[in-house]
């Protein structure tokens, strides 16, 4: 999805957020809850620390079962909670 800027007249390609994580529940229809942890440095202590957030995940195929690792991205809204879709690899 390519947008065109008015002041430069070129074309500027849409990022969206990807992310990388592993399947933690398939038991919903075409969803997936995928885990996804990061390093975090505190910023006063400088220590390191590991954080987690689950995302619900469109999978249309069903293709992803737990224990799988998934790559995802961000769509527009599928549901109240469903905001990303899976990035099915060739």
């Amino acid at each position: 999805m390519e947008k065109v800027d008015p002041k430069t007249e070129a074309k500027v390609a849409k990022k969206w957020r990807q992310f990388a994580g592993l399947v933690v529940s398939d038991k919903m229809q075409k969803t997936i809850v995928v885990l996804v942890e990061r390093t975090k440095i505190h910023p006063l202590y400088s220590k390191r620390y590991k954080t987690s957030k689950k995302y619900k995940v469109h999978d249309p195929k069903g293709q992803y079962k737990v224990g799988d690792k998934v790559n995802f991205v961000e769509c527009r809204p599928l549901s109240k909670d469903k905001k990303w879709r899976v990035v099915y690899s060739k």
